[in-house]
């Protein structure tokens, strides 16, 4: 059971929750009031579905054996681009205007992550230069879209794809569940999922073998920065405002510890989409505790890498295979020795 790949990730968020629990006792309580759900663990949900949805299109991006730095600046772009649509409507609460809002900002997305596959696939450029391009230039042009002001709005239609609720739970919650089903079915009921494994593990035997590898590294770029686009419209709506500056700032290192920790390989090949969910949980749940335990915001991050280095060691195989075998040496010296003359 060790050996599972969910295993150490459902360890290291179950002692999360368990510190949490044991710092605060009430940190599981959930209450009902006027038709919402409010508590801790509803909380970690809805502030992590964006970082959930740029996990998940991101881990399509790393089994290829790529990598996209500039889904922060999609995030950016896509809250930007939405906010000021909405802005400039007489009447922000329109159906109409909100969702010509959201279908321009997804389709500015698409046009993004098109970018970085073109680039990565079609000129042949190194996934991590490719996508720096755009994670520069993409700041750029969230800022030049909000003219470096805060955009906000005053649209109880948007609001309600960040801050609204289903079923008493958070909207964001369902839209994340979408988009996880959306991605599992396309990469384990059909054949895509096998191809962008293939790909990553070898792209030349992948042609060779009749797979068009250039099409599936533009798709799975693609669908990251679809998946970015949303997030951002789940950031925007929930503060009601677009921010080209700071929204989804350093989303792209989350998420790549996200689907490191979910335990995807950064070499490609193998995916695990649900590792990565419980691997964003992670990162979410521990920047909850580290607020909530009131670490200084100056050395915020530094904890939080730390906290990260662990977890990552106690994943690898090697490193606790390295640990055994030094405990084992220390505590009993004569074992290789006696194992040596066994027959």
């Amino acid at each position: 059971m060790m050996r599972h790949y969910l295993f150490w990730p459902l360890c290291v968020l179950g002692a999360l929750l368990l510190f949490n629990l044991l710092y605060s006792p009430d940190f599981f309580s959930i209450v009902l009031r006027d038709g919402h759900l409010y508590g801790s663990l509803i909380d970690i949900l809805n502030f992590g579905a964006p970082l959930v949805l740029v996990a998940i299109g991101m881990t399509l991006v790393i089994a290829t054996k790529g990598i996209d730095l500039s889904v922060g600046s999609i995030v950016a772009i896509s809250g930007a681009i939405a906010c000021l649509s909405i802005s400039k409507g007489s009447d922000q609460s329109s159906l109409g205007l909100v969702m010509t809002a959201i279908l321009s900002s997804l389709a500015l997305s698409l046009v993004l992550g098109l970018w970085n596959g073109f680039l990565v696939a079609g000129a042949g450029i190194q996934p991590i230069i490719a996508t720096l391009i755009l994670m520069v230039a993409g700041r750029g042009i969230a800022q030049l879209v909000t003219s470096g002001q805060i955009i906000t709005v005053d649209s109880s239609t948007y609001e309600y794809i960040g801050a609204g609720s289903l079923a008493t739970l958070p909207f964001s919650i369902f839209i994340v569940a979408a988009m996880l089903i959306v991605a599992l079915l396309l990469t384990r009921k059909t054949a895509l999922g096998l191809f962008i494994e293939s790909v990553g593990s070898n792209p030349t035997a992948s042609r060779l073998a009749g797979i068009r590898s250039n099409m599936v590294i533009m798709s799975v770029y693609i669908f990251c920065g679809l998946c970015a686009g949303i997030a951002g419209l789940l950031l925007s709506s929930n503060v009601s405002s677009a921010d080209g500056n700071n929204a989804g700032l350093w989303y792209e290192l989350d998420a790549i510890l996200a689907v490191v920790i979910g335990g995807t390989s950064l070499n490609g090949g193998r995916f695990y989409l649900m590792g990565t969910v419980i691997g964003a949980l992670i990162i979410q749940t521990l920047t909850t505790t580290i607020y909530m335990i009131g670490v200084p915001p100056e050395i915020t991050l530094v904890v939080k890498s730390v906290v990260v280095l662990a977890v990552c060691l106690i994943q690898s195989e090697t490193f606790r295979s390295t640990i055994m075998t030094r405990w084992k040496t220390r505590n009993y010296p004569g074992e290789k020795e006696v194992v040596r003359h066994v027959p």
